[in-house]
C-alpha cells in the first residue's frame, strides 16, 4: 500500500530536478510529505490524499516535458493509493 506513495515520492523527487523555479517548491513540499508517510508510522487519510491529488493536478497544468511525465506518474500512483483507503 505504501509502495504507491514511495513510487510517487521518487517521481516527484526526479520532477523537482527538472522543474522550473515557479513550481519546484510545491513539488519539493509534496515529495517531502510523501517521504514522511513512507518512513513514518502514520498514513494519510482521504482528506490529506485529496489535497495532494489537487496539488498534483494543478502541477500537471503548470509543467511540461520530463517534469510533466514525472508528475503524471506521481498522480497515477497517488490515485492508486487512494483506492486502497477505507472510507470514513
Amino acid at each position: 500500500m505504501v509502495e504507491q506513495l514511495k513510487e510517487a515520492r521518487d517521481d516527484l523527487t526526479q520532477a523537482e530536478k527538472t522543474a522550473d523555479d515557479d513550481v519546484r517548491e510545491t513539488i519539493r513540499e509534496t515529495a517531502d510529505a510523501y517521504r514522511d508517510y513512507v518512513v513514518g508510522d502514520h498514513e494519510p487519510d482521504h482528506t490529506i490524499i485529496d489535497q495532494h491529488l489537487n496539488t498534483l493536478r494543478q502541477l500537471q497544468q503548470d509543467v511540461s516535458g520530463d517534469t510533466k511525465t514525472r508528475v503524471d506518474r506521481a498522480l497515477e500512483a497517488t490515485e492508486e493509493y487512494r483506492k486502497t483507503l477505507e472510507q470514513a
